[in-house]
This record gives C-alpha cells, sequence and structure tokens, in this order.
C-alpha cells in the first residue's frame, strides 16, 4: 500500500510550494507532483512520477500525434486540447494514488487553477476527456506490476562479503527486496542490465577503494573536505525524483519546445529513472555484497592483507538497508542524465539545485557531469559505497538511459 504523509502535512506542502509560473502544464504539473511526493520513498516516487508523466504524454499526445504513442491504445479527439489533457491525466494520476481529503483538495485547487487558463468550450472538455483516459489506461496498465507486496532479505550467511543487517535497519530485513519483480517501464527485464560482478575481496581493485571509503567517509575523518561534506548532506537528502526534476525543468524552460515534446522528455526521464531504480536493485540483490560499514569493521577477516580493519567505523551518513553493489543514486541519476543529455546535451548550462530540509545550501553546475561527479563522491565521502559502487551504477544507469531513449516514444516520422 502507498505510505502517504499526513493528510495536513502534505496540503500545507502543495499550497505553501506553488508551481512554477505558467509557461507550460508540463512543467508545471512536475513541480506539482515532485511536492506532493514530499515524504515518500525512492521505490514509491519513482513509480509514481513514471505512471504520471507517462499518462501525460500518452494524453498530449494523442492530439497532437508528434511521436510515437507509449501504450497504442489512447485515441485523441480532433480540436481537443493538449494542455487540458494533460492536466486532468497528471491530476487523476495523483488523486488515485493520493486519495486522501486534504493531498486530493490541494490537487483539484492546483487542477482548477490551471484549467482556468484554458477557454471553456468543446476543446476543454475534449482534451480533459482524452487526459482521463490516458490516465485510467496507465493506471490499469501498471496495476499488476509487481510493487503492491514489499518484501525483506534477510541475509542467509556472515560470510565476508556478504551483506549484512547494518544499524538502520528494520527488523524484517533488507528493503526494496521486491524492486527487481516489478516490471520495467522501458527495458525488457529487471536483469536486462545487470552489471558485472564487483571486484574480488582479495584484489587491488577492492583494497585501493576500501581504503578510499575508510580514510574520507568515516564519521570522524579528517581528510574529507567541507565541500564533500556537503555533497553528502545534500545528496543524502535529495532524491532522483526531485533532483532530475529540478534539472529537467530549468532546461525545459531554457529551451522552450512543444508541449508534446515537454511531455515526451519528462515521460522519458521518469521512466528511465524507475528502470534505473529496478535494474540496480535486482544486480544489488543478485551479488548481495557488503557495505563499507561492514567491511571495514571485519577487514582483517576478507583474505586481503591491504584492508585493515576498523572496529569502530561508523560512516558520515546512515547506511541504506540494502546491499551496496552498485550504487542506487548511481544506476539512476546515470539513467535520468543519459536522457537529459540526449535531449539538452551535458554542457554550457547554469542549474542551481536546493533541497527543502538544507534551505541553506545550493550547489551549482554547469555540466551534467559535474552533477553525477558530485553524487559518486557524495556516497563515499559519506562513508555507505565503494568508489567501484559508483562506477558500476554509472555504466549500468547510462546504457539503460541510452536504451531508454533509442528505443521509446520515437517521433512518428521515424
Amino acid at each position: 500500500m502507498l505510505r502517504t504523509t499526513p493528510a495536513v502535512a502534505v496540503l500545507g506542502l502543495l499550497l505553501s510550494h506553488p508551481p512554477v509560473a505558467r509557461a507550460d502544464v508540463v512543467l508545471e504539473w512536475n513541480e506539482i507532483l515532485v511536492n506532493t511526493l514530499a515524504g515518500q520513498n525512492p521505490l514509491v516516487s519513482s513509480r509514481v512520477a513514471a505512471i504520471t508523466h507517462t499518462a501525460v504524454f500518452e494524453a498530449v499526445n494523442a492530439i497532437t500525434e508528434e511521436y510515437q504513442p507509449y501504450l497504442f491504445t489512447i485515441e485523441g479527439s480532433p480540436g481537443a486540447s493538449p494542455e487540458a489533457a494533460a492536466v486532468a491525466a497528471a491530476h487523476a494520476v495523483l488523486v488515485h494514488f493520493f486519495p486522501d481529503p486534504a493531498p486530493v483538495e490541494a490537487l483539484n485547487a492546483f487542477r482548477d487553477n490551471s484549467l482556468a487558463a484554458i477557454p471553456d468550450g468543446p476543446s476543454k472538455t475534449a482534451g480533459i476527456a482524452v487526459g482521463q483516459t490516458a490516465a485510467a489506461a496507465i493506471i490499469a496498465a501498471r496495476a499488476d506490476d509487481g510493487s503492491s507486496m514489499p518484501a525483506f532479505f534477510l541475509p542467509t550467511s556472515s560470510n565476508p562479503g556478504e551483506w549484512q543487517l547494518t544499524p538502520a535497519c528494520p527488523p524484517a530485513g533488507g528493503v526494496f527486496f521486491h524492486a527487481p519483480n516489478i516490471t520495467p517501464f522501458g527495458i525488457q527485464t529487471s536483469s536486462q542490465f545487470r552489471a558485472a560482478p564487483p571486484p574480488a575481496l582479495t584484489s587491488n581493485a577492492y583494497a585501493k577503494d576500501y581504503e578510499e571509503v575508510k580514510t574520507v567517509g568515516a564519521a570522524d575523518s579528517i581528510a574529507r573536505p567541507g565541500d564533500r561534506a556537503d555533497v553528502a548532506e545534500f545528496y543524502n537528502a535529495l532524491f532522483p525524483v526531485p533532483l532530475w526534476s529540478q534539472v529537467a525543468r530549468h532546461l525545459a524552460a531554457v529551451h522552450p519546445s512543444s508541449l508534446t515534446a515537454n511531455a515526451r522528455a519528462f515521460a522519458l526521464l521518469t521512466i528511465a529513472i524507475m528502470d534505473g531504480l529496478v535494474a540496480n536493485f535486482e544486480t544489488k540483490y543478485f551479488y548481495r555484497f557488503w557495505r563499507p560499514e561492514t567491511a571495514i569493521r571485519n577487514g582483517d577477516a576478507d583474505g586481503n592483507p591491504k584492508t585493515e580493519a576498523n572496529v569502530d567505523f561508523m560512516p558520515f551518513i546512515t547506511t541504506p538497508c540494502f546491499p551496496s553493489y552498485p550504487s542506487a543514486h548511481a544506476s539512476i541519476s546515470y539513467a535520468a542524465r543519459r536522457v537529459v543529455h540526449e535531449l539538452w546535451g551535458n554542457g554550457g548550462h547554469s542549474i542551481d539545485l536546493t533541497v527543502p530540509s538544507l534551505p541553506q545550501m545550493m550547489l551549482h553546475y554547469t555540466s551534467l557531469k559535474q552533477i553525477t561527479d558530485d553524487i559518486d563522491d557524495a556516497r563515499v565521502y559519506g562513508g555507505i559505497h565503494f568508489r567501484f559502487d559508483q562506477e558500476a551504477g554509472a555504466r549500468q544507469g547510462w546504457r539503460i538511459g541510452e536504451y531508454i531513449y533509442s528505443n521509446l516514444l520515437r517521433p512518428s516520422q521515424e
């Protein structure tokens, strides 16, 4: 079941974060989506975001027919308003997943505000009908996608290299164990882009990355620069959906395009994020590789003479409760980056990222690579990942993003 934040908190969050100034309803409703998802875990956020933006794309594209559809089942109505269709689709998906009175009240208000800018008449009415149809179709297509039965993993062995419960774990065990069973949105199977194995515990590659995270990732490390501490805290608080939504909204506003092109861009982005997550957890639970927190405390038992143990090691940020290899933030973010790169290019940007829980902090970037470089550092300097976790996640995510962009929602004239 979807876990929602308290109703009053949701309403307050939505009303205190008005959407961007109206220029494009796709961007407007992406911001509403992100605010609505505040407090949800990354799996819930990624799935709902992908469903929402896929429905918006289907609704708009059914009318404009600029791209190949996702489901091939939605029929547009001649003369229907694509803007009304986008608003109706996004609203219908969100009230489906957030049915409590407070979020519904806020979402209804945003819907009414968005629709008020569209002249009344048959075009608006037809567009609303198309949007509601598209939302219902996407929701139905995802109804039995394997996400509704959360599962947990308890370690079956305490051998060196095997993932073990860390202090923040719930008694049930490792979380998101069911994620590999969720039907992907774009890739063929969750194992299609499984990463190659992690380095052997006895290898020099393992010892090198072990020493790095042990040195710079400890809670009491004096080798961690202040700016690396900042990025560790920042990306511990900023999950992929709000992160890459900020990036995409900025770039879409700076590089104006058609409503359908923007609907496609956000659908591709959120599909890549969700499929990156599904593929990542398939790899994580296939290898079940231990976290630095466990590895460094047991360094004298791994068979590698170059890995000296520190039985008191504590990471700078809290270790998530699932296996280490590869990094989820890397897999997801590199999938997102690849899509954004294809749409708007890697560099020449001026992007400021913020996160509500750290209002005093803003990170500025001129390229997408700088963002993923910081994400990689954030996990190592945060003490929760080896560098090879990041590198494997980067390779996996890049391939997923490339696949999504190359195979889904292609221009209709190709």
